[in-house]
């Protein structure tokens, strides 16, 4: 995404939300949160400050055990800081999470957790349901989130039969049906297939374009960091926040990666082999497309047509 196109998707996400509690350029912080669970095991969110922007697209990164599902648990109100402070459009979740609530859209990385309903049509009408929105608004909300994910036609299904790509699914048609301002995914790719991963991340990057959402996404596969966010967090073990910057310069860290057991996308390995084996210092490039531009100059092809 070009720096005009941040700077016009952020716009729109502040006029988006300016009705918001705290309304401002902030979507959400999280400033050395320290937590105990009931079993002694801390972890402590510390290190660098988890700021998100309205209208950015955010990727967190970390191995089992990094405390991503904590720092996403605190944003949502699941749990409160022993130290520490937590803010979600200028409110805290652990106190006031009613007032932001109807804003935010969530997938849990187990979305059996969230799918009780007896079918699809029940289970994502009902957040809008419980709202006392009128029948007709109902309905068509709950077609049209349906209709985004291509799965109109599991509506009469029980989501318990259904498979883990379409529980998925059905889960993000659930945290869409709001129209959230504030989007919040836990491991949302995990058992969907490359064409449904595909389809899924378009879907979020058209909303994040188009609406001014906000993104914070969740994940183990690095490889499509790049297509889905503009802004990357690294978690080392503990909740240490190690590393922050856009995904090139992440990824341009292969060290620390290392260091913090998250395997550095193929392409940055590449370019980091070019460079020890082959003594060539090129940019690490954040997607195939900017690598395949380097390569051709350092080939010396610029991509204009040969004379013949």
């Amino acid at each position: 995404m070009s720096a005009e196109s941040v700077t016009g998707v952020a716009g729109a996400a502040r006029a988006a939300n300016a009705s918001w509690p705290g309304a401002g350029a902030e979507a959400a912080r999280i400033s050395c949160v320290k937590h105990v669970y009931s079993d002694g095991s801390r972890v402590e969110l510390c290190g660098l400050d988890f700021v998100v922007r309205r209208g950015a697209r955010v990727a967190l990164l970390g191995p089992n055990g990094s405390g991503k599902t904590t720092l996403l648990f605190h944003l949502l109100g699941l749990l409160k800081p022993a130290e520490g402070e937590v803010r979600v459009m200028g409110v805290d979740p652990g106190r006031e999470y009613a007032k932001v609530r109807r804003g935010i859209g969530v997938v849990l990385q187990n979305v059996d957790e969230q799918q009780l309903a007896p079918t699809v049509w029940d289970d994502v009408s009902f957040t809008p349901r419980q709202y006392g929105l009128p029948r007709d608004e109902v309905e068509s909300r709950t077609k049209r989130a349906l209709a985004l994910l291509g799965i109109g036609d599991l509506r009469g299904k029980v989501p318990h039969y259904l498979s883990g790509g379409e529980k998925r699914k059905v889960a993000i048609a659930g945290a869409l049906v709001l129209d959230p301002e504030l989007l919040i995914l836990d491991e949302p790719f995990e058992g969907l297939d490359p064409s449904s991963r595909r389809d899924v991340l378009d879907l979020l990057n058209r909303q994040v374009r188009e609406r001014g959402m906000t993104l914070i996404i969740s994940t183990h596969d690095v490889n499509i960091v790049a297509e889905m966010a503009d802004e990357v967090f690294v978690l080392a073990h503990g909740g240490h926040i190690v590393l922050h910057g856009t995904p090139a310069e992440v990824f341009a860290q292969t060290h620390v990666l290392r260091q913090s057991n998250i395997d550095p996308p193929i392409l940055a390995q590449l370019f980091e082999r070019l460079r020890c084996d082959g003594g060539v210092d090129l940019p690490v490039p954040a997607d195939v497309q900017s690598a395949a531009a380097e390569l051709a100059r350092l080939m010396g092809h610029d991509g204009a047509p040969e004379e013949g």
